[in-house]
């Protein structure tokens, strides 16, 4: 053997395209025969940025979400992994950063937080309080503290950025739909459904639909608008449900949270199921949305003959709605009504306790405060306000759950 030679090889990263694309193909072809031993498969797939395509010749019996395993390899890659926007550290270089998150992630940020302070060297700080949604992201606390970047872990919209320093990072639950779908499809046989979810969900709403449609279920997936992306929905906001009234059954919400569920059902007065993967069970929602409905117009009729009202914006950063504070008060003075403007972070019943002669309450910053919560007095949401203001003008109230956005 000779003692000189000379040794090549392609040297390129695990992101190089080529290899991107090596990596994809041969997860396609492992998924075939997974499902088939017996698969011919003949795969290519080209690459550029933001744009996968994958050509080819398959023989096999196995069926299962393409889409889905390109978008997993990417990310085991690399690309599209959230922990990549905590680069964003090194290019700001700020003297220290921030992160929270929903209660049910607290844990895990709290450990992210500790591993991002001693990677980078600097003060990193867990924002530990209650975080309900991209309105109360506690960006103050944040400024408080003089952290320059506040990154939110788990509330999922359309923007990548929420205010300039306030970074929104993904957090994805991947527990399987499959057993709970395989339940609700002999329900759902033949009916236009309205798909929908939440954040920790979204992902996976392309695949499902896919699987109700291969058992005979019509799926349509409603437009993003705002914040929503497509099929999704806040507690407050229900764009992608509500565009499709006219055109479903019933909705179809993935998850658990009966908090959204309602909400949707509220908003579109359609028959409303959860498709439930942590218990294995389809519920329909739509009998507990119309006892929320009864209390919460029950409420708006008490408040008919409250002669002083206390109208409350919330002081969380998505919850200031001073306009529509003040557009209240204007119309409550000309109906002869006392108005006390009350500013408040948390609004409670605890805290309306403590405030004196005041018979019934609006309040502007959440309207699942007012529906979801229990209190001495009135507290009225702005679309039960609006309702109120109708019925002082001796107005029909009818349907005034049923729009887009509750704010």
């Amino acid at each position: 053997m000779a003692k000189n030679y000379i040794f090549t090889s392609e040297s390129v990263t695990e992101g190089h395209p080529d290899k991107v694309s090596d990596h994809i193909s041969d997860a396609i072809l492992d998924e075939f025969l997974r499902h088939d031993p017996d698969s011919r498969v003949a795969v290519e797939t080209l690459v550029t940025t933001d744009f996968v395509t994958v050509a080819g010749e398959v023989t096999s019996k196995g069926k299962f979400d393409i889409e889905k395993v390109v978008r997993d390899t990417i990310a085991e890659i690399g690309y599209d992994n959230p922990a990549l926007k905590f680069d964003i550290i090194e290019a700001r270089k700020p003297t220290s950063v921030a992160l929270n998150g929903p209660d049910g992630l607290l844990p895990k940020v709290q450990d992210l937080t500790l591993k991002i302070g001693k990677k980078y060297g600097i003060p990193a700080y867990l924002l530990a309080d209650t975080t309900w949604g991209t309105c109360d992201l506690n960006s103050n606390g944040a400024k408080v503290l003089n952290a320059e970047i506040l990154f939110n872990i788990g509330h999922t919209n359309s923007m990548e950025t929420f205010e300039k320093n306030v970074i929104m990072i993904d957090a994805f639950d991947d527990i399987s739909f499959d057993r709970v779908v395989e339940k609700c499809t002999k329900l759902l046989l033949g009916k236009t459904i309205s798909l929908i979810t939440d954040s920790q969900h979204l992902n996976q709403i392309e695949s499902i639909k896919n699987v109700l449609e291969e058992n005979g279920v019509n799926v349509k997936i409603g437009k993003g608008s705002g914040q929503l992306n497509d099929g999704q929905v806040f507690g407050c906001e229900f764009y992608p449900a509500t565009e499709m009234i006219d055109d479903v059954d019933a909705n179809v919400f993935l998850g658990q949270s009966n908090f959204h569920a309602a909400g949707v059902a509220l908003a579109t007065n359609k028959p409303t199921y959860i498709l439930d993967p942590y218990f294995n069970e389809i519920r329909e929602i739509t009998d507990f949305a119309k006892k929320l409905q009864k209390k919460a117009t029950l409420e708006i009729y008490k408040s008919v003959d409250a002669e002083t009202f206390g109208v409350i914006v919330g002081l969380k950063e998505g919850q200031i709605s001073k306009l529509t504070a003040l557009k209240f008060k204007k119309e409550l003075e000309s109906a002869g009504k006392t108005v006390h403007l009350i500013a408040l972070t948390d609004i409670t019943n605890e805290r309306l306790r403590n405030l004196k002669d005041i018979d019934a309450f609006i309040q502007v910053a959440c309207p699942r405060i007012s529906t979801d919560n229990r209190f001495d007095k009135p507290v009225l949401s702005t679309p039960q306000a609006v309702a109120l203001m109708k019925l002082l003008r001796k107005e029909n109230i009818e349907n005034y759950f049923q729009i887009k956005h509750w704010l």
